[in-house]
This record gives C-alpha cells, structure tokens and sequence, in this order.
C-alpha cells in the first residue's frame, strides 16, 4: 500500500537494473525521487554511499527507513508494496511463479551474456576478436532460449501480459546498442517482442534510454 513518503532510489541510468527499476516508479506513477550515482566517475566508491551499500552497487532503494539492494529486490518490493496493477507481479502463484522462474534464469544467462558483447567497448580496451565471437556464441544460444523457451506463442516472457520479467530483459538486451550492436536486428520475434514492450510502458522507456542512446550517437559521430 503507498504512502505519502517519496522513495529515494540511487542510480545510473547506463545500468541495465537501474533502467528497469526507473521504469517501473515511472510507468506505474510510485512517488520517487532519483539520486543520480555516476559509476564511471567512482560516485559508488564514495564513503557516503558505501554507508548506504557497502557492496558498492546500484540500485538502492531507501523507503523511510528501509534500505534495499539488489534489482530483483527492489522491483518485487515495489510491485508487492504500492498499488501498481497486478500483471507486473502476478498475485496467482503459479503466474507469478513464472517470473520469478526468468528472473532465476535471467542473472546466469540474459544479463551476462548481453554484457559480455558490450563491456570492451564500454571500458575503451581492445577487441579480443575470439573471445568477442565466443560471447556472441553464447548470446546467439541465450536469444534461441528467450524465443523457444520464454516467448513461444506469448506476447511477453511470462503470458499474455508485461511483468518485471520484461523490464529486466529488455534493459539488459538494449544495453549493446552502447557500443552500435543491435543484437535483435536479425530476430524478428524478439523485435515485435521489443516493440510490444515500448508499447506498454510508453515515454517511460525513452526516459530511461536516453542516456545510452546518448552514448551510441556519440559513437555513431566518431566512425
């Protein structure tokens, strides 16, 4: 149930999680307020913000008194604490057993194998041209499972209607474009996919990409 209060939530909006979780308090209206936490500028290092996480990492969601880390976390907080509309977190629970099954899936598979393709040019070293076609490998077997596995027949990962399980996903499968790589350019499934998910959270998901789309214009402007 929500109350008066605004809940504070640290992030950057070039980190995958964070965009998910700025999603959600958008899209679903939840009073918040963003403090902005600059990873590339060692903002997370800071003695003031290792108080708050000592782990050092975004997201964190203060409610009151209440601290929380941790992406999964945090989205099933809110979904489960505010008056959000129940298809982000199903109540049922085998439909929401469904989500919970991605997310499981999502930190071993999705988000390290999107990550991969992405992290040399976001850190500025050198392309090791095999390990980049391994991760490649990898992702291309983590898009086949999304397809086959999760979307089949269904609109969204989890049934006929978006959940965290899409926010997350999304995040992480946009995060390539970071370096130029549209990674679902030749899958037309998980395109339709990806527009269906812009299309259910409307300005919200711009807002949250407009850094990185930032970033891959900047690029664009260098080749």
């Amino acid at each position: 149930m929500a109350t008066g209060r605004l809940v504070e939530v640290y992030l950057d909006l070039l980190s995958q999680p964070c965009r998910a979780v700025h999603i959600l308090l958008t899209r679903t209206k939840i009073p918040h307020r963003v403090h902005s936490v600059a990873l590339r500028k060692g903002e997370h290092r800071t003695a003031e913000f290792s108080k708050l996480n000592p782990m050092q990492k975004v997201p964190v969601l203060v409610d009151n008194s209440f601290v929380l880390t941790e992406s999964d976390a945090i989205l099933k907080y809110l979904a489960t604490k505010y008056d959000v509309p129940p298809h982000w977190y199903p109540r049922q629970p085998e439909r929401r057993a469904r989500v919970d099954e991605y997310l499981a899936w999502h930190h071993t598979n999705t988000r390290p194998h999107a990550a991969k393709v992405l992290l040399p040019a976001q850190l500025g070293a050198p392309v090791d041209q095999d390990r980049l076609d391994r991760a490649l490998s990898d992702l291309d077997a983590t898009l086949d499972r999304l397809e086959s596995m999760f979307l089949r027949r269904q609109p969204f990962l989890c049934g006929d209607d978006i959940t965290l399980a899409d926010l997350l996903a999304i995040c992480e499968l946009m995060q390539p474009l970071g370096s130029g790589r549209d990674i679902l350019k030749e899958r037309p499934q998980l395109q339709r996919w990806r527009s269906r998910v812009q299309s259910a959270v409307g300005r919200s998901f711009d807002d949250a990409h407009a850094v990185l789309f930032v970033v891959r214009d900047r690029r664009r402007a260098r080749l």
